[in-house]
Parts: structure tokens; sequence; C-alpha cells
């Protein structure tokens, strides 16, 4: 392998890592004492021996998302499960360490930052194709790329135009508001001239949708008056749904002819092992609407598209960005977890790297 002696990334001989242990039937246990879902591998040497078309990454942020809480079920779905003892999937930013003999290494900087599914670990030897360089600047922080700029943006940018078709004027509701998906949709929405209609758990959360995302309406799920709160909003055309449940049965009751519904996730349900079917479907026949699930990974061929529009949002300050950061590849599985009981505000990441860290 090849490296520059410019910007260059420490590579020490062992790293760690955390391993699917177990499959959780409800929730996940976040203890890494080798009895919960995880296991922590310490002292792991670290693979510097490279493939001629790989590369070494120093792994700084990890995301956290529910649909990760699917990854670790064995059924069909649209993505295999991780494997017992295999390295927690995880999409993750970080900085080119070292680059096979192969590698054009003008593309792929010793010291460059890059975005990669890098899994819970510190350092991740890949294909250098699998590695996409990222854009860092004094407005662009590297972990965006796992928020807005990343699979949470795409999201959230598709699923309300390609699949809830929105159009100025349109009332657009969007449950789970305040996480990554959500807060970046209901900007998306108001930057395309719908009223916004946002749904989260805690006055703290919608207050700052009110003041700092700027939708027109957020209302708090957790409120005794929610539901009447809702129902005076009136009918709606569009309803981003990150949570299902008992609010997605809720909407269903307030549609208009024709709306439209994005069904993006079902975070109420994910940790249930019985969850409930809905109850208010038949309302989707009489008003004509329809209810739709997407998979984001579907629209890869036009992420460009999706990363210069909401590139465009950030840098003219039209779109806020908020995260909530952990620190340490130990708070991983108490950070995945937290996201099922509402502790984040904005997008969860967990900071692997050290001093390195920096722009």
């Amino acid at each position: 392998m090849t490296a520059s002696s410019d910007d260059m990334v420490h590579i020490p001989a062992t790293h760690s890592r955390i391993v699917l242990l177990r499959r959780p039937t409800g929730p996940i246990d976040t203890s890494l004492a080798g009895n919960g879902t995880f296991g922590w591998e310490k002292d792991v040497p670290v693979q510097k021996d490279l493939g001629a078309d790989e590369v070494l990454v120093a792994v700084e942020y990890l995301s956290l998302d529910p649909a990760m809480r699917g990854w670790l079920n064995d059924t069909r779905s649209y993505i295999p499960p991780v494997g017992i003892n295999e390295v927690m999937r995880s999409a993750g930013v970080g900085r080119i360490a070292a680059v096979g003999r192969e590698v054009d290494s003008n593309k792929y900087k010793i010291g460059s930052w890059v975005s990669a599914t890098v899994g819970w670990q510190e350092f991740a030897k890949m294909k250098a194709k699998e590695v996409i360089p990222i854009s860092v600047s004094a407005n662009t922080s590297p972990s965006y790329y796992l928020g807005a700029l990343g699979m949470p943006g795409q999201t959230a940018y598709w699923g309300l135009l390609d699949v809830g078709k929105i159009q100025a004027g349109d009332i657009v509701v969007v449950s789970g508001a305040a996480g990554a998906v959500g807060s970046v949709a209901c900007q998306i929405a108001k930057a395309k001239g719908c009223k916004v209609i946002a749904i989260a758990g805690g006055a703290d959360k919608c207050q700052w949708l009110k003041d700092e995302v700027g939708v027109d309406v957020a209302l708090d799920y957790k409120s005794k008056t929610f539901k009447q709160d809702f129902k005076a909003v009136g009918y709606i055309d569009v309803y981003f749904d990150n949570v299902g449940g008992e609010i997605l049965d809720l909407v269903l009751t307030r549609l208009k002819k024709g709306a439209r519904i994005a069904l993006c996730g079902a975070i109420s349900a994910y940790n249930d092992p019985n969850p409930k079917g809905l109850q208010m479907y038949l309302n989707l026949i009489s008003q004509r609407a329809k209810i739709e699930g997407f998979i984001v990974f579907d629209y890869a061929s036009k992420y460009h598209v999706a990363e210069a529009d909401i590139s465009n949002w950030i840098n003219s300050g039209k779109m806020k960005i908020r995260e909530t950061q952990l620190v340490g590849l130990e708070k991983c599985p108490e950070g995945l977890q937290g996201l099922f009981a509402g502790a984040n505000t904005g997008k969860m990441v967990v900071k692997v790297g050290g001093a390195g860290t920096k722009l």
C-alpha cells in the first residue's frame, strides 16, 4: 500500500469493534459485557495488508438510524440481516488512512474525507469503489453526510417529491419530525411552498421545530389534547410517515381526496414482537388515496440531484441542521436504543475518532 507524507493518519496496530452476538426479540440489550445484543472486541489487529483495489478508512463518525434495528432480524427484507459475530452494519464517515497500489491516489488522497458503510469499528478495510469522497467546508461538517447530505436527506427528498408528489400549497404532515429524516422532510416541504404540520414528542422538540425549522404547526403527540389538536388542522394532502401505529391510523381519518402517504418507517413498532395492524385503512378507498412504501437505495442513480438541492439549502441558510452527538464507539448500542426513546433531536451520530477528528 502507498501513503502520502502529507496529512498522514496514524494507523495503530490494533483497534476496537462491536459485533452482533444475538438477535433481540424486543428492545436491544445495550450491555457490552458479553450478555447483551452486541459484543465489544478490543485489540483486534488492524488490517493493514491491502489489496490492490482496497483502501483503509479511519472511522471518525458513525450513523445511528432506526432502520438498523430491522437489520438485526433474520427475516426477508430489502437488505440481508447482519450475521451473528459480524461487525454491526452502519454508515459512517472517516478519512483515508492508506490505499492499495492500484487505487487512484488523486481521488482517494491520504487524510481526505469519505463516506461508506464502515460498520461499528475504528478502522475499515474496503474496496475503493465502495467508498465515496465527500466535500467538507466551513459550512459542511463531515457528519452532515450521515444526515441531511446522506441517507436521511435522500430519504426525505425522494419520499416527498417522488412518492408524496408534493406541490406548492399542499398541507403536509410529517411524523417523527424532530428526527434526522423528519426534520429534513419538514424543511424540504417548506422550501417547496407547502404548509407543514410537524408531529414530535415533547414541548422542547416542538418549540425547536417552530422556532428553528420553521414549520407552520408543531403538535406534541404526548399531549392529552393531541388528537383534538390534530383534527383542528383539517384534512391533509400528504403524510410523510416515520412512526406508523396509532398516529398513522389517526392520519388515515383525515385524508383529502387523492391524498398520498409516503411510508418511510414505523419506529413505534420496530421493538414490538407483535405489532398491531391498521384499523382505518378503508379511508384509502373512500378518498381515492394512496399509501406507498419506498426504499431510498432505489434512487441511487439520482442521489446527486438531491444532494445538490440540499447543499444549496444548507449553504443559503434555508436548512437548519441539528445533531445529537455521542462520543466513543462503546456508545453505539446505547445510542441506537435511544432512538426509540426519543433521545435525539435531529441526527444521532457517534464520534469515534479522537483528536484527529477535525475539518
